[in-house]
C-alpha cells in the first residue's frame, strides 16, 4: 500500500509522515533527502546542472543507498555516511534549484519507485501523488496559512542555524516562504499542484499528532489494508 502526502513547505509533511508510517509499522520515505544526496553528489563531483550531457552521465550511474538503525535513517553516497552533510547550509541553498532539472527528477523518480516495489510505505513530497505515485491508495495534501507556516519555519531555520538570529526576521522568512510557493507552483517541470483525488488537511490549527490522526482516520475510512 502507497500513502502520499504532498503540499508546500512548512506543513510539517515529513514529522506527520513519519507518525503514519510508524502507527501503521509502515516504511517512510523522505523524498527531499535524496534529492539532498544527489544535490551533494553534484558538488562533489562538480557538476553543472547546465552541462546536459555530463549531468546525464553523471545520473545513469548515481546511486543512493539508505540505512534504517534504531528508527534513525542514513544516506550514503559512494559509501560515505552523508546524513550530516546534506543537511549543511550550501546544500540547503542549492537543492530548490537542482530539483527543477527535469533530468534529476526522472532519475529520482525511478529511485523512489523502485524504492516502493513491495511494501507498504508513506511518500512525503511535493508530487508524489501526481506525477511519482498516480495510482497511490490514499492521497494526502496538506496546506496552511502562510503566516503560520512561515513562523514554524522561520523557528526550524533559527534551531539549526542560531547565529542568523541577529538578521534574519520572521518578515523575510515570510517573503521567502511566499516566493518558493509562487516558484513550486509555477515550475515547468512537475509543479506543485493539489491531485484531483487528494483529501485536503489545513494544518494551520493542528499539531502533527492530530494532523496523523486525521489521516489515520480516512484511511480507515477508505478501508484500506
Amino acid at each position: 500500500m502507497i500513502i502520499t502526502i504532498d503540499g508546500p513547505v512548512a506543513t510539517g509533511k515529513s514529522t506527520v509522515a513519519k507518525k503514519v508510517a510508524d502507527s501503521l509499522g509502515f516504511v517512510f520515505f523522505d523524498t527531499g533527502a535524496l534529492y539532498r544526496v544527489l544535490t551533494y553528489a553534484l558538488e562533489q563531483e562538480g557538476i553543472d546542472l547546465q552541462e546536459e550531457e555530463a549531468l546525464a552521465n553523471f545520473l545513469n550511474q548515481f546511486s543512493v543507498d539508505m540505512k534504517i538503525q534504531k528508527h534513525q535513517r542514513f544516506y550514503f553516497y559512494k559509501k560515505q555516511d552523508v546524513t550530516e552533510a546534506i543537511r549543511a547550509r550550501p546544500i540547503s541553498l542549492k537543492v530548490s534549484e537542482v530539483a527543477t532539472s527535469a533530468q534529476v527528477r526522472a532519475k529520482i523518480n525511478t529511485l523512489i519507485k523502485e524504492l516502493s516495489i513491495g511494501v507498504n510505505a508513506v511518500f512525503e513530497g511535493r508530487d508524489m501523488g501526481t506525477v511519482v505515485f498516480p495510482e497511490a491508495d490514499l492521497k494526502i495534501f496538506l496546506n496552511g496559512s502562510d503566516e503560520i507556516r512561515a513562523k514554524r519555519r522561520y523557528e526550524e531555520h533559527l534551531m539549526k542555524f542560531p547565529e542568523d538570529k541577529n538578521h534574519y526576521t520572521l518578515e523575510k522568512c515570510l517573503q521567502d516562504l511566499r516566493q518558493r510557493d509562487q516558484f513550486d507552483s509555477n515550475r515547468s517541470c512537475a509543479p506543485l499542484v493539489q491531485a484531483e483525488d487528494a483529501i485536503s488537511i489545513d494544518v494551520s490549527d493542528l499539531t502533527a499528532d492530530e494532523v496523523a490522526l486525521e489521516i489515520l482516520k480516512y484511511k480507515d475510512e477508505k478501508k484500506i489494508s
